[in-house]
């Protein structure tokens, strides 16, 4: 996929997905490609009720369909794991949950502001 550049515009955007409906994104790639475009193109990308094989499954999926963007995936707890270890750089936030995502991480933190 090539690199994707802004268009002149002055919003900023963020793409919100529900995790029922990312199980229509993971069976069908083309959409998957479209989704990663799309997402590439908004500041933020921000997934909904998404199981923990759903978070690795979107890192997966931007790390396959792009190539000159590297991925980061930050959590505080257990169910965040695989998707820390998918993604080049794993932030984990050490806290309520517990030690499983600092231990699995790059980089760990205490708090998230």
């Amino acid at each position: 996929m090539e690199k994707l550049t802004h268009t002149t515009t002055t919003l900023k955007s963020s793409l919100i997905i529900q995790g029922e409906t990312f199980i229509l994104l993971e069976k069908n790639n083309d959409l998957a490609k479209l989704f990663v475009k799309l997402g590439l193109l908004t500041e933020s990308v921000i997934g909904c009720r998404f199981s923990p094989k759903q978070k690795q499954a979107v890192v997966e999926m931007v790390r396959n369909n792009t190539k000159d963007y590297p991925t980061l995936a930050i959590g505080d707890g257990a169910n965040d794991v695989n998707m820390i270890l998918e993604a080049h750089v794993g932030v984990g936030i050490k806290g309520v949950e517990g030690s499983q995502a600092s231990r699995a991480s790059d980089f760990s933190i205490t708090e998230f502001k």
